[in-house]
């Protein structure tokens, strides 16, 4: 990765090229996505062995290079804190946040950013030791709490720990492993946050066995990427980019079966695929860009369980991540 301080020079150089020059021009010829992802969260954003980054933050950004450049390989990944994330997209050193972050009302508002939309329904929670025996929230009174700064974490704890009259210490850190390091090693009672990480960073602990995620969920959290605001064009380029993987589960799109279906389909799914479609030159992409990210990325729910439902070691129940027409809350606009 480059260092942050070379890639924002670069970065504002680009953006100087042109007059007014748009992201997605800026992307455009500069060849890449600059996406803004965690420093490492199993599942969500993370290198493997050989520093190939993979997870379900991770392909949303390859999503969007494939829809732009038409290869989803052409991203840069920039590690961010969760302190640090909301500079690097104000400042125009990551084109994009895909970032396991809440989207809400101050965040929309006051921070000169803009959520596409919602990739992942996610809540609170608190995780703990096995042997200490205790099997709710509301029994964890005096006890420190670890967690992360930055986030919505501490104020939901604030708010729900008052309501119920329980007593705690809160013990914060920067970064992620931090926090994991010093939950692991008994620093603190209980680590909380969103409870899609906390089913990740268990896999981390040196006895994944002898922890237990309970029950009880204190917050909504929508998870969703985020823009700069004043964008319009690259706002909606990622916005329907998120659309078309959760659209393309629905009319059984698949990365095995997209090239097929551009002959063989059906007309909403070949009309789904951009045959003839002026939508994708409006936005100024190639008629085809949904197909060009099915094929590549694959759709919303083989994106899911790859990272983290049936086909990945962390085996979540997709819940209320499942389609409008399965039980679940995923709808999106129709991508014609």
């Amino acid at each position: 990765m480059r260092m942050r301080f070379l890639t924002l020079v670069a970065t504002v150089v680009a953006l100087g090229t042109g007059a007014n020059a748009g992201t997605l021009d800026v992307v455009k010829q500069r060849g890449e996505v600059r996406c803004g992802v965690s420093q490492g969260v199993l599942g969500f954003s993370a290198p493997d062995e050989k520093g190939v980054w993979g997870g379900f933050d991770v392909d949303f950004c390859r999503a969007v290079a494939a829809a732009t450049l038409g290869d989803a390989d052409k991203v840069e990944y920039v590690q961010l804190s969760t302190k640090d994330r909301f500079a690097a997209l104000q400042s125009g050193e990551v084109d994009l946040l895909s970032r396991q972050t809440t989207w809400t009302l101050s965040r929309d508002t006051d921070l000169g950013i803009s959520f596409v939309g919602v990739n992942y329904y996610d809540g609170q929670a608190f995780m703990v030791r096995k042997d200490i025996g205790v099997t709710s929230v509301k029994e964890i009174s005096g006890a420190s709490v670890c967690t992360e700064t930055g986030t919505t974490t501490e104020q939901n704890m604030a708010d729900y720990f008052k309501a119920n009259g329980i007593q705690y210490q809160v013990i914060a850190f920067d970064k992620p492993d931090q926090t994991v390091q010093a939950f692991n090693t008994g620093r603190c009672d209980v680590y909380s946050t969103d409870a899609s990480a906390l089913y990740a960073q268990r896999l981390s602990l040196s006895d994944p066995e002898g922890f237990i995620i309970l029950p009880e969920v204190i917050s909504k959290e929508p998870l969703g990427p985020a823009v700069r605001q004043g964008d319009d064009q690259w706002f909606k380029t990622v916005r329907w980019t998120l659309s078309a993987m959760i659209e393309a589960e629905e009319l059984g799109i698949t990365k095995e079966n997209a090239t097929s279906l551009l002959d063989e389909g059906s007309v909403t799914q070949k009309r789904f695929l951009n045959i003839g479609s002026e939508a994708g030159k409006a936005l100024g992409l190639d008629p085809k860009w949904a197909y060009q990210v099915v094929s590549a990325v694959g759709n919303y729910g083989e994106v899911f369980d790859r990272h983290l439902g049936s086909q990945s070691a962390l085996k979540i129940d997709r819940g209320l991540n499942r389609l409008w027409n399965d039980g679940g809350l995923l709808y999106a606009p129709p991508v014609r």
